[in-house]
């Protein structure tokens, strides 16, 4: 299991990831560009000194990502998608990808991922914030594969 952030826009949110992947123990692939310098104190404040236990990849952009995963099954979470992801079944080798906070991902990098899955909200709101959505999508994903820390 891999968590992917495609252009993300905001330091808080990268550092809030960095953190749950140190937690669950979930590599982290940023796709760049992203709206911030990677050193902005700002990834560190929110990542704390769990940065220190997270794998971190920094791919140039899409395409370089794509090619260093292959053959990786990806799994898009976007408010557009045709699953719930309480109704998906993960697989243990899947990268979990999410857009940039302001607008997702473009329509080519949406049609090379694997699978579009949503998680479920009420109507009256839009979504999740980045940093949420990634917490409840590994979350499940996790625990559907027999994946969760000990």
């Amino acid at each position: 299991m891999r968590i992917a952030l495609f252009e993300p826009e905001i330091a808080g949110n990268v550092g809030a990831v960095l953190r749950l992947g140190a937690c669950f123990g979930v590599p982290v692939d940023l796709i760049e560009p992203m709206g911030f310098d990677w050193d902005d104190k700002r990834v560190r404040r929110t990542a704390m000194d769990y940065i220190d236990h997270v794998d971190v990849t920094r791919h140039a952009d899409f395409d370089g990502f794509r090619a260093a995963w292959p053959a990786a099954r990806l799994v898009l979470f976007t408010t557009k998608g045709s699953s719930s992801a309480y109704d998906f079944e993960f697989e243990a080798d899947d990268i979990l990808i999410f857009g940039k906070e302001s607008g997702g991902v473009p329509p080519q990098v949406a049609a090379a991922c694997d699978a579009k899955v949503r998680i479920p909200i009420r109507a009256e709101v839009r979504s999740f914030n980045l940093a949420t959505s990634a917490a409840i999508a590994v979350g499940e994903a996790l625990r559907q594969t027999e994946g969760l820390p000990a």
